[in-house]
């Protein structure tokens, strides 16, 4: 598919602005005497990437060529583009990026604290692939063995479908799983192959046959707020209202907050 005119401009321009802001020194190229322009030769930034200093300079030109993902992580790392630069980059060429189906950013100590400063509500801080990257005691406490993988990073999918507890806190588990398939669907659909997603299917497939008759009917729904009832350790059944929220930093990970549904007045 060709890409608009106007689209292969601002790419060439991005490209351009990237490669000008960078030094030989600063990617351990020698310095070669006095620079008519600032930062590092079109040719230089080639060699760096790997590529042909004649196809980079294609780029630069917006001609109507298209990069592959390979081509541009290459220019991404040899350019030392942050993420959200990295996604932009994508974005211009056409391509979906692939940085957001790598291994996600470490959670920072500001976001992991805040489930804990919602306490006594539940909450906890989830990725694209449902690990629980952070939760507070109540989460824990409603959400019996969730948190408890002292071998791997505890994750909501794998609990809801290969958890016996999952069934008995659930009170709808059949509705509450279909649904959380379904978005899982969703997201992996936008990192095809990737090994984080297909490790975690073919391990739900393996353990639950509800994930092998429900997958290849192809559900899909997007993550949302709404309500569940959920059993307490007690044995209490609550409706919770459950909300969530995407991080504007990080826009992979979800806080989700539980919170006691309030019955309408009468």
């Amino acid at each position: 598919m060709r890409q608009p005119q106007d689209q292969r401009r601002e790419l060439a321009a991005f490209l351009r602005s990237r490669r000008e802001r960078l030094t030989p020194d600063q990617v351990g190229l020698p310095s070669t005497g006095r620079r008519r322009t600032p930062g590092l030769r079109r040719e230089e930034l080639a060699l760096l990437a790997g590529i042909s200093a004649t196809w980079y300079t294609y780029l630069e030109q917006g001609r109507d060529i298209r990069a592959s993902d390979q081509v541009l992580d290459a220019l991404a790392t040899a350019l030392r583009l942050d993420r959200p630069e990295r996604d932009h980059l994508f974005r211009l060429a056409g391509h979906t990026s692939t940085a957001t189906a790598g291994e996600p950013e470490p959670l920072t100590p500001e976001v992991a604290a805040v489930p804990h400063l919602l306490q006594p509500q539940p909450a906890y801080v989830i990725g694209n692939d449902y690990d629980v990257l952070s939760h507070n005691k109540a989460a824990a406490d409603l959400f019996p063995n969730l948190t408890t993988a002292a071998d791997r990073t505890p994750n909501l999918a794998r609990w809801t479908f290969l958890d016996p507890a999952a069934r008995d806190v659930v009170v709808d588990w059949e509705t509450e799983a279909r649904g959380l398939l379904a978005r899982l669907r969703t997201l992996t659909a936008r990192h095809p192959g990737h090994p984080r997603y297909t490790q975690l299917i073919d391990e739900l497939k393996a353990g639950s046959p509800q994930v092998r008759a429900w997958w290849p009917r192809y559900d899909v729904q997007v993550r949302h707020s709404g309500r569940k009832r959920l059993r307490r350790p007690g044995g209490e059944t609550v409706e919770f209202a459950y909300t969530a929220f995407h991080l504007a930093d990080q826009p992979e990970l979800t806080l989700v907050i539980y919170t006691e549904a309030r019955q309408p007045a009468r």
